[in-house]
């Protein structure tokens, strides 16, 4: 099969073929259609995640099973599937409870602790794939199927994990980016007043785009002014930060409203510091949000099986223009999710 391997951090894609994998008891193996190119894997490459090398990074895939180890009976042959991020185990107390994001057991991600989508086929344990609706027309929109796990699926959990509430304002901290983007889309749909932020000011239009009805350029204002003037001096409902430096968590916390909640999601996830007094008094929530559920991940299936949302796939590229596609990433250059054509 033909797969583009990183040797290292920091080190270009090489392309190679190996030999295709054979499925192991309980294991099953996909061919993949495509996969989606995200900031997450970007920073395996970067070297700002530590990862296991050589690898095949790549987790946002549209697949198909064509081999099935001794013991699987929850895939067949010839299934379209997508995959679960995380390699949890699948039968603790969390996994069972639908937290699987914080099991206890995990063994970590598919891309990173193995080998992942950026290649002909893709081998997992079989419960990590995830079949895909008979509702979504995968043959006709693989690139952006694939990307729901990640790109939707993530903003639809926070705005659960947040409590959004119709006529609530929320600000996006990272609004341009490949996630934030979508998370405006989710916001909006959950009819929120949504104002993006980003320094990325040439994003604003595709933001507004997608439902943000106002747009704040930190490095033009005082972002915490500019979110009290733009509520009138209330403080915003909710901050979702998809940068998570100390400096936009430390606004985020101070832009805040009464009752306002706080989500601290990934990007830099740098200590800050936050005022408890005003926590206290204006009964203030700091949230975490890790990833998703499989639930969750078949919840934004729906959404966009009904039309409610659609990702924004703005670059679909063939495998091996992996490289291009991840300077493009580096640079901030991608709105909306970039995919790689595998098949």
């Amino acid at each position: 099969m033909r797969a583009m391997v990183l040797r290292g951090p920091n080190a270009p894609f090489e392309k190679v073929t190996l030999p295709d994998p054979t499925p192991g008891p309980g294991e099953a193996v996909a061919r993949v259609i495509t996969c989606g190119a995200g900031l997450t894997i970007q920073h395996v490459k970067a070297g700002r995640r530590r990862a296991t090398f050589p690898r095949i990074i790549g987790h946002e895939i549209t697949g198909e099973i064509v081999a099935l180890g001794a013991g699987v009976r929850t895939l067949k042959v010839g299934d379209p599937v997508t995959a679960y991020f995380y390699l949890n185990c699948g039968d603790c107390r969390d996994c069972l409870s639908q937290r699987e994001p914080l099991c206890p057991h995990s063994g970590g991600n598919v891309g990173i602790e193995c080998d992942g989508g950026y290649a002909d086929y893709i081998k997992l344990p079989a419960h990590i794939f995830i079949r895909l609706p008979e509702a979504l027309d995968y043959r006709k929109h693989p690139a952006e199927i694939g990307v729901i796990t990640d790109a939707l699926a993530t903003p639809l959990k926070v705005l659960r994990r947040a409590g959004v509430r119709p006529g609530e304002t929320v600000a996006v901290l990272g609004a341009g980016g490949g996630v934030g983007i979508h998370q405006v889309m989710i916001a909006t749909w959950a009819h929120a007043r949504v104002i993006a932020v980003d320094v990325a000011t040439d994003k604003f239009a595709a933001c507004r785009k997608a439902g943000a009805q106002e747009t704040v350029d930190p490095n033009a204002v005082d972002l915490v002014e500019a979110l009290r003037a733009l509520t009138h001096g209330r403080g915003v409902d909710v901050v979702i930060d998809y940068v998570c430096t100390a400096a936009t968590l430390e606004a985020g916390v101070r832009a805040l409203g009464r009752g306002g909640r706080l989500v601290v999601l990934g990007g830099a996830a740098q200590a800050f510091t936050a005022p408890a007094h005003d926590l206290l008094t204006n009964e203030q929530a700091i949230l975490g949000s890790r990833y998703v559920t499989r639930a969750e991940i078949l919840e934004a299936c729906d959404l966009v099986a009904r039309g409610d949302i659609w990702p924004l796939v703005t670059e679909i590229r063939p495998l091996e223009e992996a490289e291009a596609v991840h300077a493009r990433l580096e640079r901030g250059a991608v709105t909306g999710r970039a995919v790689l054509q595998i098949a």
